[in-house]
């Protein structure tokens, strides 16, 4: 009887992929397609929004990826020649003189009429100024070509690019100095429940700090995202529905807490009241209760409230969204595959993403995974994911996702 009523409960479970592709597909059906206009000093995390493509050559002229000396190879037959001119990064040089090299530094224009460089270390240059090549030399050695990385009209970075140093570096190479990003999302922070109370202030009877409030408040700053913050929802439904009227000049409504359909889910009862609700019990631990829903027109995530279960379900579920919201279109965490260093003993219906941390070689993981605790989060490293139905033991290939790719 105990299986059956397992069974079951399984069946009635939401699968992960299900969920975030429901997400995936809602985020896309209401894009965010205000642009900006920006400085490359103020892009830092935000999404291109139109193709990037090359206004130049890049580099625009064949130029010398060594200090040593430019030559015609024609004019080499062993010989030590004269040097003609010194060429410096950022100066024009003159055409080469037949039967003379250059004396050439990294970065600097290859002069007319020289088809190789020979770096300092494989020549002498003697007391009559000639230089001796002491190897046998190539055509085109040393020399990177015009265009070598970039040709002027090529599209270098797609819209829907997350602009990171390594790409704004690249925008500054081609010479933009602004971009076209597209708007911030724009997300109010809000949290559920008598019990809670802000950090700094006192503790009355079975009352708890907000842990929630600042861990989403910092995460999605670090996503790029403006942030309301709309600070803690009492359980009370008419203040409920007036906060949530408020918040109607924002993208995105996140809750936590009070996503289950108890008495005291008066958020969702809210929700119900103003429009949709869906509420998805999903085959995750920690976390199964996750809410989708619309008030007034405005999107709302109720995420669960336990601190671990508000850390996974906000970075594998709600993040994604917020990123294709913006047009990102690879918003998969990167992971890989490492040795378990551990056992796990029980097959669950629910995909678990332990909280854990490399050591020698292998993932270890936190002692306590009570969706509770979230020192295990400080602890770890990153999350590991345990498949329904599968007892990983020692040394077995898991899944690692570093938090690294889950808070930016």
């Amino acid at each position: 009887m105990k299986a059956v009523v397992e069974a079951i409960q399984a069946s009635a479970l939401m699968p992960v992929e299900q969920a975030l592709d429901q997400l995936l597909a809602l985020a896309d059906a209401a894009p965010l397609r205000e642009v900006q206009t920006v400085a490359l000093a103020e892009a830092q995390g935000r999404v291109l929004a139109t193709d990037l493509v090359a206004s130049l050559d890049l580099p625009p002229w064949p130029n010398s990826a060594m200090d040593g000396y430019a030559l015609r190879m024609a004019d080499w037959q062993g010989q030590p020649l004269p040097v003609s001119q010194r060429i410096f990064a950022g100066h024009a040089p003159q055409p080469l003189q037949p039967g003379t090299c250059a004396r050439i530094f990294t970065g600097a224009p290859v002069p007319q009429g020289a088809d190789c460089v020979e770096m300092q270390e494989n020549a002498v240059l003697g007391d009559d100024g000639r230089v001796t090549f002491l190897q046998a030399l190539s055509p085109q050695q040393n020399i990177r070509p015009q265009g070598q990385e970039t040709r002027k009209g090529e599209q270098v970075m797609a819209a829907g690019t997350r602009l990171g140093p390594i790409e704004l570096g690249l925008a500054a190479t081609l010479g933009h100095g602004h971009l076209d990003v597209v708007r911030k999302v724009r997300v109010a922070v809000l949290s559920t429940g008598d019990e809670l109370v802000e950090p700094g202030l006192p503790l009355g009877p079975g009352q708890i700090y907000n842990s929630n409030r600042q861990l989403l408040l910092s995460w999605l700053l670090r996503l790029g995202c403006d942030v309301v913050d709309a600070g803690i929802l009492p359980d009370d439904l008419a203040r409920t529905r007036a906060c949530l009227a408020d918040l109607r000049d924002v993208d995105l409504i996140l809750s936590t807490g009070g996503v289950s359909v108890g008495e005291a889910d008066y958020l969702g009862a809210a929700l119900r009241e103003a429009g949709e609700l869906a509420l998805w019990k999903l085959a995750i631990k920690p976390g199964k209760p996750l809410t989708f829903g619309h008030f007034q027109g405005v999107p709302v995530i109720g995420l669960p409230g336990n601190p671990a279960s508000t850390l996974v379900t906000f970075g594998l579920l709600a993040r994604p969204y917020l990123l294709r919201r913006q047009g990102v279109a690879a918003v998969t965490p990167l992971s890989f595959p490492m040795p378990a260093g551990f056992d796990w003993p029980k097959p669950g219906n629910r995909r678990e993403y332990l909280r854990a941390r490399i050591e020698q070689g292998q993932v270890r993981i936190y002692k306590n995974q009570s969706s509770g605790v979230l020192r295990s989060a400080v602890w770890a490293e990153g999350l590991v994911e345990v498949l329904e139905g599968t007892t990983p033991k020692q040394g077995d290939s898991v899944r690692f996702i570093p938090f690294s790719e889950l808070l930016g």
